[in-house]
Order: C-alpha cells, then structure tokens, then sequence
C-alpha cells in the first residue's frame, strides 16, 4: 500500500517510518505536517491508507478525517500517542469514518515487540483496501412516524446491527432516535479492537441515551438492553437465546465479524428479528444480512448519502440483502413503525403464512 502520514511530532514520523520498514510491501507516500496540508495532500496525491495523529496545528485529526472522508475518503487509521487517554477523541474520528486506533510504535530497543500491534492493523486493513464510496442509491423510506402502544408479542424481538468505519456516529444517531421503552433487545457488532469495547460502550451511553454494555459470555438479550460485542473473538448465538464468543472462524479479517453474527442468529435465534446494516468499509455483514433476510427477517442497509464510508450496505445492496436502504435518520422511525404496526415484517423461524 502507499500510505500517507498526518503527525507534527518529527520522532512519531521516524517511530511509523522505522516500523513500517518492517513490511517492504508498503510505502510511505507523503507526510503531512498539520490537518490542512493533510486534506490538501489527500485531494491532490490520495493514499491506499492514511495514518491520522489526533493532536495536529490547525485542523486537528477528527476535523481533517471528518474533511477527507467528504471531499477524497480514504482509509483512515487514528495513530497517536495513547489511544486510551484520547478515547473521544478516538470515536469522534471512528465516528466520521476513521477505521480504528492504535498507539504510535515507541522506538526502544525493542521495537518489534512496541510495532507489533501497529503492524497487525496495516495487515488487516492491507485486506480491505479498494473499497470506494459512489452515487446514492435511494430506497423507501416514509416522512412519518407513526405513534400508539406497543403491540402483545408472543415471541422475543431482537435487533441486530452490525457498524464499521463511521459506525459510532452511526449508531449515537440510530440509538438517539429510538425511545426508552422500545421492545426489543439490540445487540451490535462494531468493528472495534476489544480494549476499546468499554469505553466505546460508556461513550455510546453518554451520546444516545440508552444504556449500553458490552455483552457476556452466557449473556440473554432482553427488551431494554443494548449489547455490544466486546472481544476479539466472534459474538454469536451458542444456543436459542444465549450469547457468547467464539475463536471460530479464525481467517475472518475482522473480529468480531458482523456476517457471523448475522448468521448465527438465522442458525439459532427463535424469535421476531431485524437485521441493520451501518456504514463500513469492505462487505462484512452483507452476505450474514441476505441470511437473515432469507430467513424471512426484515433487513434494512444504510444508504450511500447517509453513510461514511458505502462499503458493507452497498455490498448488502448489491446482493439484495436488504429490504429497504433508508438514510440512517429514517432507520429508528422505522423499527420503532415496524415493530408497533407491521409485526409481521419481523418474520423468522415459526412464523405462520
């Protein structure tokens, strides 16, 4: 990959330069001294990947994602001095289309061991470069929203919703917009490394509203609870109604992996479901999305106007996998309509004719 650097810190730049000569195949394309020059930079020479500092002169690093992904997106990866004391300023910039964070490589005597999680974010994003934003795609959607009591179920409700680049604005959107009472469990799948897991849970509790947590092993989706995958093992149902991880499958570029969520929940899960595609690069959750839509479920997928980064909902659109590509506001109207007047768009496993 040609790959781009955004850092004011002259000894970060030589700390990514030493490390990244520890995979040849990759070359540094330019570096950018402060945000301007790096949204300049991108418009003019854009890179295979950008490694965004947070702390930069002028335009700081979630400003200058948040320009870049606009104007020329790119990959983007958040590279800075310590994810864990910059956490918001970590999802803000996932939240307008960085893919995920990582600590800057220290230079030590051992800097194999200090590069050796930088390097294992290039190898997996190396596997997903390519993905590129295009024109809208335009689905139904409805400028109402319908209001009464919830209706009496017989079965469980559950919504699934798998996010990636972009997903925490996302999914503060998507989660704001749904009321205290809505009736079913929600379990989501975000491509983000397991020791940001918690924050990004209290980060999502602050932001929309709702309470969040990362889920359990063992752990039962039940109306009023929000989940979050929270390892870097796979989130998958193990039995009827119980959650946990698994290492299985162990090739997949992301862990936790939306598509074997999706599908573990067509394999196991009993209940009413529907299944939501976010924002993201590459085509994780797609083909689990067509599962559960061949299950009988209702699907929807971000549309591209709406979405950071129009990578999974557009390979979801592209399989008819969804039901309906709706801009991300017309998504919680319409699982809160969908669930209190169509319950029978909720389909699945059991359902009558």
């Amino acid at each position: 990959m040609r790959i781009g650097i955004a850092n004011s810190t002259p000894m970060a730049v030589v700390a990514l330069r030493y490390a990244l000569t520890m995979r040849p195949q990759h070359k540094v394309a330019w570096v950018a001294r402060d945000g301007e020059d790096a949204v300049a930079m991108c418009a003019k020479d854009t890179p295979d990947l950008l490694l965004m500092d947070l702390p930069l002169p002028g335009l700081d690093g979630v400003q200058a994602t948040n320009r870049i992904m606009e104007n020329t997106p790119c990959p983007i990866l958040i590279v800075t001095s310590s994810v864990d004391a910059n956490t918001g300023a970590v999802f803000d910039a996932m939240g307008r289309g960085a893919i995920d964070a990582v600590d800057i490589p220290v230079i030590e005597k051992d800097i194999g061991a200090s590069a050796a999680q930088f390097l294992h974010k290039i190898d997996t994003i190396a596997k997903l470069v390519g993905t590129r934003r295009f024109a809208p795609t335009r689905g139904a959607s409805s400028d109402i929203t319908l209001t009464g009591t919830w209706p009496p179920c017989k079965r469980e409700r559950l919504v699934a919703i798998g996010a990636s680049a972009g997903g925490p604005m996302a999914l503060t959107r998507l989660l704001s917009g749904l009321p205290q009472d809505f009736p079913a469990s929600i379990v989501i799948v975000q491509h983000v490394d397991a020791r940001f897991a918690p924050g990004m849970a209290d980060w999502l509790t602050r932001t929309a509203g709702l309470q969040v947590r990362v889920a359990r092993e063992g752990d039962r989706p039940e109306p009023g609870t929000v989940l979050l995958a929270g390892t870097n093992d796979h989130l998958v149902f193990k039995g009827p109604d119980r959650l946990g991880y698994a290492a299985e499958p162990r090739d997949h570029p992301y862990r936790p992996s939306v598509d074997v969520f999706f599908e573990s929940l067509g394999a196991m899960w009993i209940g009413e479901a529907i299944g939501v595609l976010l924002t993201g690069m590459g085509r994780d959750g797609a083909e689990g999305l067509k599962v559960m839509r061949n299950k009988g479920y209702y699907t929807i997928a971000q549309d591209a106007s709406t979405s950071a980064v129009y990578g999974m909902p557009k390979a979801a659109a592209s399989l008819g996998a969804a039901v309906d590509i709706l801009p991300l506001d017309r998504i919680a109207p319409r699982l809160i309509d969908t669930l209190r007047f169509q319950p029978g768009l909720c389909g699945g496993k059991g359902q009558s004719a």
